[in-house]
């Protein structure tokens, strides 16, 4: 039988799910949009954040089929982004020292850094993952 790849787990979706008002459970699973949404609207008003309770297994399904594994670990880098991303902890992680040392002078890179990389952490663990 066939195991399936294991990229992104419900248990860190859950986990996200926490600060899911702005929208870090929706990004995890690689939906941008929505995440963006979320993260202005403070997850529809809160009523799509309680919907989002339920939907986050399909949400992790879906992903896992979307993204490559590999060495780097997508739970760890989401981690590092939502806890440390201000100090370029996730891009070091992923072996981006030139701008992890960059994230870690200018906090980010005055927060944008970070946005930016909500917006495509997934993109980037999948092309360090495949260049393996």
């Amino acid at each position: 039988m066939n195991q399936r790849a294991q990229t992104h787990s419900v248990f860190m979706g859950y986990l996200l799910w926490i600060f899911g008002f702005i929208g870090a459970h929706r990004f995890y699973y690689g939906k941008q949009i929505s995440g963006v949404i979320w993260f202005f609207t403070l997850g529809l008003f809160f009523i799509g954040w309680i919907i989002d309770l339920f939907l986050i297994p399909s949400m992790e399904r879906e992903a896992e089929r979307r993204f490559v594994e590999g060495p780097v670990d997508y739970n760890l880098a989401w981690i590092f982004l939502t806890f440390l991303g201000v100090f370029g902890v996730h891009r070091f992680y992923m072996g981006k020292i030139l701008t992890g040392l960059l994230y870690l002078v200018t906090l980010g890179v005055f927060g944008l850094g970070v946005l930016w990389d909500f917006l495509t952490l997934n993109e980037q663990v999948s092309l360090v993952n495949s260049d393996d």
